[in-house]
């Protein structure tokens, strides 16, 4: 069976952006893809909580998808600072990044509190973008596929499908840093993970379900990087601050 993914090119902000620049940026990028009439690429901005509504109301009528950057596990409750997933919907967003190392890391979260957020993103009716990586030393140590399957087995609960999940394999030692895996280790990863979403999911979703890569991807190497057979986009994080970077890595996509 041949199945032809379509590139999805998310934006991961971070916590960056006040409402001039942020709204600036959004516009730019919705006239560009105006402007591109049919575009072979599908476009994901997730702007910090502050700027969800007002990012939203800067897209409207564009073909451009709006996330969050996390969620809570739980619809409602005394949980003072937390954001849930229905609470996204209810701002717009069709999407939901959730297990990026910097919460793993920053915030202690554990594969089973990733599980539960991804289930809750998708009771909201949204898509988990579900982040998964190494750590240079679990690199060093050879580690890389060992825990990338264990990342993947149990931040993932039963049920995923193409529509309700993307998949980001973001190797924790490349994010921000300017380096990057070899295309070799890069292509290894991702057949990896696509074989063991084969064994869970069956050979067609599995082959339908799009999986990212993210880590130090700039317009200079994101062509190479989306040119492999199983890399079916980028999540993008310091490239995205900036219109013409983030414009450039999406046409490299397509």
């Amino acid at each position: 069976m041949i199945v032809t993914r379509r590139p999805l090119i998310a934006g991961n902000w971070k916590m960056n952006g006040l409402s001039g620049d942020g709204l600036a940026l959004a516009g730019e990028l919705a006239r560009r893809i105006e402007d591109a009439a049919d575009p072979a690429f599908d476009l994901l901005i997730c702007p910090p909580f502050t700027l969800i509504s007002r990012i939203g109301e800067a897209l409207a009528g564009s073909a451009i998808a709006l996330g969050g950057q996390d969620c809570h596990a739980v619809e409602t409750g005394a949980h003072t600072g937390d954001i849930s997933a229905a609470m996204l919907a209810d701002s717009g967003c069709t999407h939901v990044i959730v297990g990026h190392s910097e919460r793993r890391a920053d915030h202690a979260e554990t594969d089973t509190q990733v599980s539960a957020k991804v289930a809750a993103v998708r009771s909201a009716g949204l898509v988990a973008v579900l982040c998964i990586g190494e750590t240079e030393a679990q690199r060093d140590a050879g580690e890389t596929n060992a825990v990338v399957a264990r990342q993947l087995a149990d931040s993932l609960p039963d049920g995923a499908t193409a529509m309700n999940t993307v998949i980001a394999y973001e190797p924790v030692w490349a994010i921000g840093t300017g380096r990057t895996p070899s295309v070799a280790e890069v292509e290894a990863v991702h057949a990896l993970i696509r074989g063991d979403l084969a064994k869970r999911l069956g050979d067609d979703e599995a082959a339908r379900l799009r999986l990212l890569y993210g880590g130090s991807v700039k317009p200079d190497n994101a062509r190479e990087l989306m040119s492999l057979a199983d890399v079916d986009g980028a999540l993008v994080g310091g490239a995205s601050l900036k219109a013409d970077d983030f414009w450039s890595i999406a046409q490299s996509s397509a």
